[in-house]
């Protein structure tokens, strides 16, 4: 993508009211007026669910269509790719969505305790490195943050084509305790995942799948 391209995207996320993008200093200063409002920024009391890693937002805008009482949050740091999904969602007339450009480790300071339903993370990079451990989205300290930003007994997804985190994410539950309502190595071979798992595929995930790739899914929640 061309650097002008890019420029003109990030204005246009500036003029859109459904992209938040706060500044770094003002989540640590404790300034963040959204923070335990996110309700009101919905003008409704329905359920919030984050998209972590959104990317272009292709299953953030899948989930909002799905499920129209529910409040969904796209979350992401690339303002080039968020941009597509906050203009579908625009161009879709999609009132059930926002977008937020953030590094994820600040989520704690972006919500408030038990403020969010729901978490889905999709086809992140799974850090193979063990020297990148703790940069993957499920490791204990990312763990630990969206335990506080979730309701108790709040649900987290995780979606992914890596075997490795696939396996490096259940060891780590098991190991902590936590409860797994679900687990499928390969969800498309064999029964029993839930419709949004199924219905919704984003533009890599058909890719993955054309080069035979199993794609895995976990439902859980952290103690």
């Amino acid at each position: 993508m061309g650097s002008k391209n890019k420029l003109k995207r990030f204005e246009q996320n500036n003029s859109f009211s459904h992209v938040i993008q706060p500044g770094r200093d003002e989540l640590i200063d404790g300034k963040f007026p959204l923070k335990g409002k996110w309700r009101s920024f919905f003008n409704n009391d329905n359920p919030i669910v984050l998209e972590l890693g959104c990317g272009k937002g292709e299953y953030t805008i899948g989930l909002a269509k799905l499920n129209t009482s529910r409040n969904y949050i796209g979350v992401d740091i690339k303002g080039a790719r968020l941009w597509r999904g906050a203009k579908t969602a625009l161009e879709e007339n999609l009132e059930n969505v926002a977008f937020l450009r953030t590094q994820i480790e600040l989520i704690d300071l972006i919500f408030a305790e038990n403020e969010v339903d729901e978490i889905w993370i999709t086809f992140p990079d799974p850090q193979l490195k063990y020297k990148r451990t703790k940069h993957r989205l499920t490791n204990m300290a990312f763990l630990q943050k969206y335990k506080f930003v979730l309701k108790d007994k709040g649900v987290i997804n995780l979606k992914t084509d890596s075997e490795f985190m696939h396996g490096y994410t259940l060891g780590l539950l098991h190991g902590l305790g936590c409860e797994i309502l679900y687990a499928n190595h390969d969800i498309y071979r064999n029964e029993g995942s839930p419709k949004e798992v199924m219905d919704i595929q984003t533009f890599y995930e058909k890719q993955y799948l054309e080069k035979g790739k199993p794609i895995t899914y976990i439902k859980f929640t952290v103690n």
